[in-house]
């Protein structure tokens, strides 16, 4: 039975509330607890790699956990509904801190963003792992897993817009304040959502689900040159993508600055979030239909390497402190991000099949795993690299609730800027490298590979039936 609308949909909103989540997670924990609370930037950034590099470690694991799960109510969503459930309420008290001196608030946020990575884990590995459980043919999953992805996409790009406006909004001149409630609304719209997901989305499969070992999972990807080519350019995009997420924010509040940096920041998120939109939705598709894949990548990383060698301009000449300038390559970053998010999915999608070729074995949800895996262990680095580099910079935090914005040095301020750009450029200059060097699952070789699978399958139908 294919998934109705109205089940696509619902698949599609359970996608923007968990990575509301996560982009809320991701984006702001190092400014929370660094700049709003205090701790060392290094620390912060210390806890966050050792966090995410034991939640990659763990994503296999539970993987494993899930296929042998076995309830009335189907094998994945008991997990979706009590890992969000779980994570709603550790989210909440990751942005609601209480009072605590120095130490304490070390131990208090170690457990605490540790237990929510657990708890995340929990609902997001069911999440896609459900995919195959819901869907009847190879073209079914990968439609699911582009909407999945994209509204993905939409939920981190919400994140990006409205978080500083309504932590300003809730929170007056207190940022902690505002933090808290922001974490509260995401943990009950992330709640809803995924409700509503676990209602609609019915699994379909009802037979054995093979396991496999965590061995046997990094066994499948390094088999599959064409998923590691493709996974490493992953890693590498969304490690420039996690750099700039955390550096922005900074720039704005304490280089661009003035009384109304949120109003700013939230501006430039905003326009960058549309724009990430555009460039999933509407720039793609347009592209698309004059370029084959593989060139709409490189173009679309070509471009964002120009945006952000426009945007270092801008900060080295003294033109930043116009948002207007700041929009136009913000623009073309975040539009080619979104169309690099939906290409390494289908990239992803196809891997499968050329596995299924070279290997004789098809493993989608291994596959994605590893990417999940390796995603977040390179998450880990970005973050802990941030943390170094705001404290080799000397940026001093602003812990107080109320009163002027701390001042940065020139110097400061200066590596602020070459952080927030050249960092970013150098890891997106590596995807392309590795891309162009490695891929070589074009179109057509990809149509040529499904056509001659599907063949061979209608082949062995015939003969059995």
């Amino acid at each position: 039975m294919e998934l109705t609308t109205r089940q696509k949909a619902a698949f599609g909103i359970g996608a923007v509330g968990k990575d509301m989540v996560y982009a809320l997670s991701a984006s702001y924990v190092m400014y929370y607890y660094q700049d709003v609370l205090g701790l060392s930037a290094t620390f912060v950034g210390l806890i966050l790699m050792i966090a995410r590099v034991f939640d990659a470690f763990n994503d296999p694991f539970m993987g494993v956990i899930v296929a042998k799960t076995r309830t009335r109510w189907g094998r994945f969503r008991p997990w979706i509904f009590s890992g969000t459930v779980l994570n709603a309420v550790v989210l909440y008290a990751l942005f609601a801190a209480p009072v605590l001196a120095g130490a304490g608030m070390m131990v208090y946020f170690s457990v605490i963003y540790i237990l929510w990575g657990v708890t995340y884990t929990m609902m997001d590995i069911p999440y896609w792992s459900m995919i195959p459980a819901v869907t009847r043919t190879p073209a079914d999953r990968e439609k699911l897993s582009v909407i999945g992805r994209t509204c993905a996409g939409v939920g981190s790009a919400l994140i990006a817009m409205f978080t500083m406006l309504l932590v300003g909004a809730f929170g007056g001149e207190s940022e902690r304040a505002g933090f808290r409630w922001v974490a509260l609304l995401v943990a009950v719209i992330f709640v809803v959502t995924e409700t509503l997901c676990c209602t609609s989305v019915r699994e379909t499969s009802g037979g054995e689900m093979k396991t496999a070992t965590v061995r046997e999972m990094f066994k499948a990807l390094f088999s599959n040159d064409q998923a590691l080519v493709v996974v490493g350019s992953i890693v590498l995009i969304n490690s420039a993508l996690y750099l700039t997420s955390n550096f922005v924010i900074y720039f704005f509040k304490y280089d661009f600055g003035g009384v109304g940096w949120k109003a700013s920041y939230t501006l430039f998120s905003t326009i960058g979030g549309a724009a990430q939109i555009l460039g999933m939705m509407v720039l793609y598709p347009l592209l698309r239909k004059k370029l084959n894949n593989t060139q709409v990548f490189t173009a679309s990383l070509l471009a964002a390497l120009g945006g952000y060698a426009v945007l270092l301009v801008l900060c080295l000449t003294g033109f930043s402190g116009s948002l207007a300038l700041l929009c136009i390559p913000g623009v073309v970053v975040f539009a080619c991000n979104g169309m690099l998010s939906v290409l390494t999915t289908l990239f992803l999608s196809n891997s499968v099949d050329y596995g299924q070729r070279k290997t004789g074995r098809r493993e989608e949800s291994v596959i994605f795993s590893m990417q999940t895996f390796v995603v977040k262990a390179a998450s880990g680095v970005a973050v802990f690299l941030t943390g170094i580099g705001l404290d080799l910079i000397g940026l001093a935090g602003n812990t107080d609730e109320t009163g002027p914005i701390a001042a940065q040095s020139a110097s400061t301020l200066l590596g602020l800027r070459l952080m927030m750009t050249v960092l970013p450029m150098v890891v997106l200059a590596a995807a392309l490298v590795l891309f162009r060097r490695k891929f070589t699952l074009t179109d057509a070789r990809a149509a040529e590979i499904s056509a001659e699978l599907h063949a061979k399958t209608e082949k062995e139908e015939t003969y059995h039936g």
